[in-house]
C-alpha cells in the first residue's frame, strides 16, 4: 500500500546487568539485526589498547616479543574511546601515533629487591605481567591506540557475546496422562539440560526453565521413540532472542551493548546516504574511513 511503513520497532528488555555481564532480550526484530548487533559489539566497539612497546630493560625470563604481546592484551578502561581519535587520523602527529589526541603513554620501572617468599598474595593484584626473582628488573615504555578488534583481537571489548532464538514450548497435557511415572521420568531425564521436571504434588510433567534448551530435539526423539509423538511441540520465536554479553572490562557491558547500538545507528545512516564516498565522511569523520580501511 502506497505510503505504508514496514519499519520494525525493536524493543529491549534488560533481565540481569553487571559490570562485566548482561543478559537482555530483544524482540520486535529479524536475525539479520540481532546478528549484526553481535558482530558489531565483537568486532566493531573501539576501545583502547597498548600498540607500541619500547622495552630499555628486561632481564625476567620472559623475552621482550612475549611481554610486549602480554601488554597488548590487558584491558585498559576504555569509555571514553568513542570520543578519541583514531591516530592514523590524527592531525596533531601527523598520523605518528604519539600525541595526546590518538595515545596514552605508560611507563614501567620495577625492580625486584625482596625475598620471594615474602610475595603479595592478594586477590586483588591485579594482571600480572611477569613474575621478576631477585634481582630481575623490568624497565620499558608503552602506547596505548584506538582501534577494533576487527584490526586485532586486542581491541575487541567483548569476552564473549551471544544470543539464541527464544523457545516457546507446549506440552500435550492428554497425551502426557497417558504416560507412566516411570515413562514421564524417562522423558523428562532425555532433555541433555533441566527443562522440564515432574511436580512432586501432582506428578505430572512440567517446564521448569524454557531457556535452558539448546534445540537438540531429544525430548522430541524420546516422545517418538515412546510412541506419543506431539508429545510436546517447540517453536523458536524468530523475532524474539536473549541475547548474553561478557566484557573484558574495558568497557561496562551496558556501555558495549549502547557504544554497539549506537555504531550500528551509523553504519545503517551511512547506507541511507549516497554513494558519494565524501559526504559519507563529511557526516561519520574517520570512523567511517576506518571501517573502510581509508
Amino acid at each position: 500500500m502506497e505510503g505504508a511503513s514496514y519499519a520494525r520497532m525493536p524493543r529491549v528488555k534488560i533481565r540481569e546487568l553487571k559490570d562485566d555481564y548482561a543478559k537482555f532480550e530483544l524482540r520486535d526484530t529479524d536475525a539479520s539485526m540481532a546478528n549484526a548487533l553481535r558482530r558489531v559489539m565483537i568486532a566493531e566497539v573501539p576501545t583502547i589498547a597498548i600498540d607500541l612497546v619500547e622495552i630499555e630493560v628486561n632481564s625476567s625470563v620472559l623475552n621482550d616479543e612475549f611481554i610486549a604481546h602480554r601488554l597488548g592484551l590487558i584491558p585498559l578502561t576504555s569509555e571514553r574511546a568513542m570520543s578519541t581519535r583514531f591516530y592514523v587520523t590524527a592531525n596533531a602527529c601527523d598520523g605518528d601515533g604519539q600525541c595526546e589526541f590518538c595515545s596514552v603513554e605508560f611507563h614501567l620501572r620495577v625492580k625486584y629487591f625482596s625475598d620471594p617468599a615474602a610475595t603479595d598474595s592478594s586477590e586483588n593484584r591485579g594482571v600480572i605481567i611477569v613474575k621478576l626473582r631477585r634481582g630481575q628488573e623490568l624497565r620499558l615504555r608503552a602506547i596505548a591506540r584506538k582501534g577494533i578488534g576487527k584490526d586485532h583481537a586486542k581491541w575487541s571489548p567483548a569476552a564473549t557475546v551471544t544470543f539464541m532464538y527464544e523457545p516457546e514450548i507446549h506440552i500435550n497435557e492428554d497425551l502426557m496422562e497417558t504416560l507412566t511415572l516411570e515413562e514421564k521420568r524417562e522423558w523428562v531425564d532425555s532433555s541433555p539440560t533441566r527443562v522440564f521436571d515432574i511436580d512432586p504434588v501432582t506428578l505430572q510433567a512440567m517446564m521448569v526453565d524454557s531457556e535452558a534448551y539448546s534445540y537438540d530435539d531429544e525430548v522430541i526423539k524420546k516422545a517418538e521413540a515412546m510412541g506419543k509423538p506431539g508429545l510436546v511441540e517447540i517453536i523458536a520465536k524468530q523475532d524474539s532472542f536473549i541475547f548474553t554479553v561478557e566484557s573484558t572490562g574495558a568497557i561496562t557491558a551496558s556501555q558495549l551493548v549502547l557504544n554497539a547500538i549506537e555504531i550500528l545507528k551509523q553504519k545503517l545512516d551511512a547506507v541511507r546516504l549516497s554513494e558519494d564516498t565524501v559526504e559519507a565522511d563529511d557526516q561519520f569523520g574517520e570512523l567511517g574511513a576506518h571501517m573502510r580501511g581509508g
